[in-house]
């Protein structure tokens, strides 16, 4: 926001939510409002404006603010009320209707239209009111009740009065009726008022109340929705020097005439929301049970104890937060400068001017407390047109908004990316390389280009910074074609082997091989684009013009009625970790048969699978020995059943006897094997294990 301020006090807002009657009704009947001219509007590219309206006042003022519903939340937001007159005890203030007051509105009148109540609902709620009845024999009496009877053809409503001749029960269907209350009455006449209210008129309307005395300058700005501001360029490259020429399209919105305003076009990406501060909100508060003072429960204490050291330590920094807090609490911030970018306007030559304006200010509120405002562009450009605008409201225009020399060179783009998804030749984009040498960023639009006073086709372009490079399509060249093959390999760069593990790097490598044909008969330069591989490192070309995020960009001359090629090539590194001990004596083969590795690697691996397979093989010879030994000690234990049932005396028992001790015999041969065959594993594994830990290749 850039503003002069006066000499005097920066008043914020104070919002009156009104309840009651009308305010809006009140004002226009007793007072009449004092209009305050539109001087300055921002358009801004997130889709909001600022309006600043500013005046001479003499005296004591109300100013008439209309907004549409859409705009009250932004504006109650961001209402900024500036008035060197106000004082302490006489502050600005604003006033309005919102939809909850005025349905609160009627909820307070003796009749009661905020539920949209038919004619039985809102007798049932005036009970004991007195009713002049009109019908073919009139009739005064007060409502006892209002009865309804279900009949086949629906329901019948009868009033229930009481009246001078006694009690009389009375269709309603067939009479029509008045209070005799003229309060009442009033009340009834009030809610058809603020209905018709609300219901014929689209606009909201704020009341700005300015007590004071005497001439005085006073602002109102505020920021409301807004059409988003546009911008199209057309960009001559026929010429000696490429020109550029910018164009503002701006929309007149809402329902104020724009008479002769400071314009000014925002671009940028500031954070901008609306909050529902229009409807009165009325949290949910707790029902808490009554706080009695009830019946003190006894408790006790531990002693505690601080050494002296420590509590002149706690002291110190007691009294260091102390001093701290102080400090924070009397700081003071300079104020901010927010410089103003003016644009050239068409014909105007290179001319650029800057206004630096200070947009912070000290003031007081309502002459007390001392704060500090401040503001900054940030991120955000400004382009102010150099004479006022004029516009009719919901109209729209188109108004020069720069024209100016920058740098530019022809070129071809041709897309790898594309390519590829197409799967078959496509044509290089005609394209331009821009550098903004103009001085000033520019917003993101659309390009009309023109070559050699032809229209050359159209473009786009996001927001360009001052001096960056850009580049822009308009076209394709039908004269040069283009295709892309793709290839994949995975090759073993580098085996360790150390502490028993085996460590294989290898190199994933992508290739792409472009391959551009001009047919025409010049040589063009062209820009390839590459999509980046993630992870990847660039193996081939050594280097390149440019890089982005996604693609890498090769500039190259493409000879005139001839082919070109470039081989890009990107490596992606692969490293894969093994541990030799967890190996079987086969899995050793699949990387002793691979010639990708070094012979000494291999060799090793041969004599470890050796020693492998020796130490497997003694451990099956034990395994083996170990079966046999628990088969015979099984056939033992059936031997032995048997011999239970045929009695140690009988001749098949002896015979069990005897083989049992054949059997014990043969098992303490078998025990000894097992031993002797365990320490040939033993052996063996050390043997193994000891040579993987001694390889280091």
């Amino acid at each position: 926001m850039r503003n002069t301020i006066q000499a005097g006090i920066m008043c914020l807002l104070a919002v009156f939510f009104c309840t009651g009657s009308d305010p809006f009704v009140q004002s226009r009947r007793n007072t009449g409002n004092t209009e305050l001219p539109l001087r300055r509007i921002r358009l801004y590219s997130s889709g909001v404006a600022y309006f600043e309206h500013q005046g001479t006042l003499n005296g004591s003022a109300e100013i008439l603010l209309p907004f549409s519903q859409d705009a009250v939340n932004d504006a109650l937001k961001s209402l900024v009320i500036r008035d060197p007159a106000s004082t302490a005890s006489q502050s600005p203030s604003a006033r309005y209707s919102s939809a909850d007051t005025l349905f609160r509105s009627l909820r307070s009148l003796r009749i009661d239209l905020s539920g949209n109540p038919g004619i039985a609902e809102i007798l049932e709620a005036l009970r004991g009111a007195e009713l002049e009845i009109s019908g073919p024999k009139p009739l005064r009496g007060r409502l006892i009740s209002v009865e309804r009877h279900l009949l086949l053809e629906g329901t019948e409503v009868f009033l229930l009065l009481s009246t001078a001749e006694g009690i009389r029960r009375i269709t309603l269907g067939d009479v029509s009726f008045t209070f005799t209350d003229a309060n009442l009455q009033a009340d009834l006449n009030r809610a058809l008022d603020i209905l018709a209210e609300v219901h014929n008129s689209e606009m909201k309307e704020l009341i700005i109340s300015l007590p004071g005395t005497g001439n005085r300058n006073v602002s109102l700005s505020y920021v409301i929705p807004a059409p988003v501001w546009k911008v199209s360029y057309r960009l001559d490259l026929g010429g000696t020097r490429p020109l550029l020429q910018g164009w503002a399209i701006v929309d007149s919105g809402g329902d104020t005439d724009w008479n002769n305003v400071e314009l000014s076009l925002v671009t940028g990406r500031p954070v901008s929301f609306v909050q529902n501060l229009y409807p009165p909100y009325y949290p949910t508060r707790p029902t808490l049970p009554l706080s009695i003072a009830g019946i003190a429960q006894a408790e006790t204490y531990d002693s505690g104890w601080m050494a002296t050291a420590q509590a002149a330590t706690a002291q110190a920094d007691a009294a260091q937060a102390q001093a701290d807090a102080g400090t924070v609490l009397t700081r003071k911030s300079a104020p901010a400068i927010a410089y103003d970018d003016f644009v050239r306007s068409v014909g105007g030559g290179a001319q650029q001017q800057a206004e630096p304006v200070p947009s912070g200010s000290r003031a007081s509120l309502t002459g007390g407390i001392e704060i500090a405002q401040a503001e900054t562009a940030g991120d955000q450009f400004e382009f102010t047109f150099k004479r006022p605008v004029t516009l009719s409201r919901r109209q729209s225009a188109m108004l020069p908004l720069t024209e100016t020399f920058l740098d530019a060179e022809k070129t071809l783009v041709f897309s790898g990316a594309r390519a590829i998804a197409a799967g078959k030749p496509i044509n290089p984009a005609i394209s331009a390389e821009l550098t903004n040498t103009t001085g000033m960023k520019l917003p993101a639009g659309p390009i009309t280009v023109f070559d050699g006073g032809a229209y050359a086709g159209d473009a786009l372009i996001g927001f360009f910074p001052e001096n960056e490079k850009r580049l822009i399509s308009y076209g394709d060249d039908l004269s040069v074609s283009g295709s892309v093959t793709a290839s994949s390999s995975r090759i073993i760069s580098a085996v360790t082997v150390s502490g028993g593990v085996m460590v294989i790097t290898r190199k994933q490598s992508y290739e792409k091989i472009y391959t551009l044909r001009n047919a025409s008969g010049e040589e063009k330069r062209l820009i390839l684009e590459h999509p980046v591989t993630v992870g990847t490192n660039l193996a081939e070309p050594d280097s390149f013009a440019e890089r982005t995020d996604r693609v890498y960009r090769f500039a190259r001359v493409l000879p005139a009625g001839r082919a070109f090629t470039l081989t890009v090539r990107e490596e992606l590194p692969l490293s894969e970790r093994i541990v030799l001990a967890q190996f079987r004596p086969e899995t050793f083969v699949s990387y002793i048969s691979n010639q990708d590795i070094p012979l000494p690697v291999r060799s090793a691996l041969q004599k470890a699978a050796e020693l492998k397979r020796k130490t497997e093989d003694a451990k099956q010879i034990q395994t083996d020995t170990e079966s046999r030994r628990e088969r015979l000690i099984a056939e033992q234990d059936r031997i032995r059943r048997n011999l239970e049932a045929a009695g140690r005396d009988s001749p098949q028992g002896q015979d069990y006897l005897r083989r049992l001790g054949i059997q014990d015999a043969e098992i303490d041969a078998l025990t000894a094997q097992i031993a002797t065959e365990g320490e040939r594993v033993r052996a063996a594994q050390q043997e193994y294990d000891a040579y993987l830990a001694s390889l280091n290749l």
